[in-house]
Formats: structure tokens, sequence, C-alpha cells
């Protein structure tokens, strides 16, 4: 019941925050949903977001680059400032603890990976992944390579968090042993040497 209690008091605390970003210009479509809690900045006007879109926790909309203070005061670039916006359109997801940076537009029917750091703009049909983000697949592709491995679970036990644990416990497969080097074959690089070796074949220091 406690459990349940903090869990309803966050989502409270988020849908009351999601009002504010609202009420101060953000653009939400119909069927949105934020899982925990975004870092959406002091613009919320220079966001927008289409429908059916899922935005994972953590993530984060940077629409200013705070960055320009370096030189902004100097005379030359006194005043200058970088604002962005960002659009997330239809149909699109992205992944817990990714960054978007200004000026970035990202699907329609696009995946962003978790922890991604998304410099340009994402492609309709695609996935990115990666710091910074890159072209993965397509979303035809994730599809057909995600539903293979997927598990069909009935909505009534993912309704029920005891039921899917009790079912999960007991039907997904132990990951396998760990990393070993026969397994993925031999490290990459240099030989383990804190000296390095000149061209000539004598040592150099480091």
């Amino acid at each position: 019941m406690l459990v349940r209690l903090i869990d309803w008091l966050g989502r409270s605390r988020n849908g009351l925050r999601l009002r504010s970003y609202i009420r101060n210009g953000m653009k939400v479509g119909t069927n949105v949903r934020f899982v925990g809690r975004p870092d959406i900045g002091g613009a919320p006007y220079l966001i927008e977001i289409g429908d059916n879109v899922t935005i994972a926790d953590g993530v984060a909309f940077v629409t200013h680059d705070g960055a320009t203070a370096l030189f902004r005061n100097l005379p030359a670039f006194r005043g200058l400032q970088k604002f962005g916006r960002i659009i997330i359109r239809d149909d699109s997801f992205v992944g817990m603890r990714c960054i978007i940076l200004p000026g970035v537009s990202i699907g329609p029917n696009a995946l962003v990976a978790a922890g991604s750091v998304v410099a340009k703009s994402v492609p309709p049909h695609s996935v990115v992944a990666g710091v910074p983000a890159r072209y993965i697949c397509s979303f035809a592709e994730y599809v057909r390579k995600t539903a293979a491995a997927c598990g069909r679970y009935p909505p009534e036990v993912v309704a029920d968090p005891a039921r899917l644990r009790e079912v999960l416990l007991s039907t997904l497969p132990v990951p396998g042993p760990p990393f070993d080097h026969e397994s993925y074959g031999p490290p990459s690089g240099p030989p383990p040497d804190s000296r390095r070796r000149r061209t000539d074949g004598r040592r150099m220091k480091v």
C-alpha cells in the first residue's frame, strides 16, 4: 500500500509539472506518455511533442547552449546567445536519460535509444543510438528483430505487479556466462605494457 501511495504521489507531482510546462507554452499532442520526470529546462515554449509519443525517465531537453557564457561577454561577441527549438514528431520514442540538444527534430516514427546524445535531427522511420547518436537501422528492421525476442503477456498479468513478477522470475532465462576473451576473441590494441616502444625498437619514456 505504501509503495502504491508513493508511486501515486510521484505521478501526481509529474502531472502538475507537465501542466505547468504546457501553461508556459510547451505543445503536447494526444496520447503522450511521460515516464518519470523529464528535464524540460527554462524554455518549454521551444518544445513541441506530437501524438503517440513516449518520453522515458530522465530525458533532458536542452534548448539553450549555456557554453556560450565562455565567450559571449567578450567585446566581439557581447550579447550572443544560442537557442533552438526541439520537435518530437508523431509515433516516436525517446529512451531513458537521453539528451536532446538545441535545433533538433525527431521522427516521425523514430526511436532514440537510452543514453543517447542527439546533436542533429533524426530522420523519419529510423533508430539511432550512441554519443553522439548515429543511425542504427530502420524502424521496420528494429520491429522485426525485437518482435522475435519478445514474449506475450496477457494485459491482466501486466496490470498486476505481483503476478508479473512471478511470471517473469519463473520464465525468463538466466543470461549467459560473464565476458571472457575465449568467447569474444583476443583483446584489441597494444600489449599491456606501461612503456611505449619507439618505431626504431628502443623504448621511450611515458
